[in-house]
């Protein structure tokens, strides 16, 4: 009993901190939600944030028809937290729909309009073969953009296939682009239920150094969209050193690098990191210089005990596998070395963490 004396007093206390002090954000009020079946339920997802001063609550959240339901927390929402607010319609009638429901709250003064909009109908093709992964209302068809083996001055290209599956016409772009990469997009705009090609050109000649470099950018539906960790891209490009061409007698005294393994299996069994080891050795007769190190991902830690070794030396790669990291990677694990052996110039060990 006394409890909830408590409970109700901290209610009627925070009833009373004036509106003017409270502030309630949203990311976006209206979302986009796009084709969906007859009789499949389609839900919009609205973030929030509470950017005043004090805590505040929800009163009520009023969808303008009984078509739609509104999850929204009903407890109190501290001082900087985040929530979210779900709509959701039925979707028992075909053609476009635009439903909105009214937040009522202790922060704001008036209420905040929600919009969640698209259409339904009789039959959605199913994209995700071909466009597998979802950029907003665009689906595409990779999201890593991979730039393997690029000598300098070359001009290599990859292509990313885009299928507007939304309900109005979308302008795709990319942004943030460093100076290295150029991106043309056919065609410029893409009717819903079209598809176009995003063509991404490397131009090596402006990558300072050899060995991995890699950037993030981000596929916008329209001019002025944000860029959210949901529309990024990643980009890597491996540039090898210009290595002359040897002959074959060349070749007898160059450095020749040999490994324990190029892959490694790690089964974390319920720990946290495990560790791992491949020795390296030169069996050539000139010194073998490892000149680049490096990881595609998170999640792994490296040390190498020395980078250059005469003939008949050895040396180990000491590999940490962190596996929460590790989950959070959309890429293959995998460390790259670039070094002067003519024959195995860049050599990428894959690492396969269970």
């Amino acid at each position: 009993m006394m409890k909830n004396k408590k409970i109700l007093l901290g209610l009627l206390m925070l009833s009373v901190i004036p509106a003017s002090a409270q502030k309630l954000l949203a990311e976006k009020t209206i979302v986009d939600v796009g084709k969906t079946g007859f009789q499949q339920p389609v839900t919009a997802v609205f973030e929030f944030q509470n950017k005043g001063v004090h805590r505040l609550m929800i009163e009520a959240v009023e969808p303008d028809c009984n078509c739609t339901t509104v999850e929204y927390p009903k407890t109190v929402i501290g001082k900087g937290d985040k929530f979210q607010v779900k709509m959701t319609y039925d979707a028992k009638m075909l053609g476009h729909f635009d439903k909105q429901a009214a937040i009522i709250s202790n922060g704001t003064k008036n209420p905040i309009y929600i919009r969640m909009k698209g259409v339904v109908m009789e039959e959605v093709q199913d994209f995700t073969g071909s466009y597998p992964l979802e950029v907003g209302n665009l689906r595409v068809d990779l999201n890593e953009l991979e730039f393997d083996d690029v000598n300098k001055g070359e001009t290599p290209v990859q292509q990313i296939h885009i299928y507007n599956n939304g309900t109005g016409v979308a302008r795709p772009n990319l942004m943030h682009l460093p100076a290295y990469l150029s991106a043309t997009m056919v065609p410029e705009a893409i009717a819903p239920g079209r598809s176009g090609t995003m063509t991404v050109t490397l131009n090596s000649a402006l990558v300072n150094d050899y060995g991995l470099t890699q950037a993030s950018v981000y596929l916008a539906a329209n001019p002025g969209d944000k860029a959210t960790k949901e529309n990024l891209i990643g980009v890597s490009a491996v540039l090898l050193p210009a290595l002359t061409k040897m002959s074959a007698q060349q070749k007898q005294y160059a450095p020749k690098m040999y490994l324990s393994n190029e892959q490694v299996d790690i089964v974390f069994d319920g720990k946290s990191k495990r560790k791992a080891e491949i020795q390296i050795s030169n069996t050539g007769r000139t010194p073998l210089t490892i000149s680049s190190l490096q990881m595609f991902t998170e999640g792994l830690q490296i040390s190498l005990g020395k980078s250059t070794l005469q003939t008949g030396e050895s040396t180990k790669l000491k590999i940490t596998a962190q596996r929460d990291e590790l989950r959070k990677v959309r890429t293959r694990p995998r460390i790259l070395m670039i070094t002067n052996d003519p024959d195995k110039s860049k050599v990428v060990i894959t690492i396969n963490a269970k």
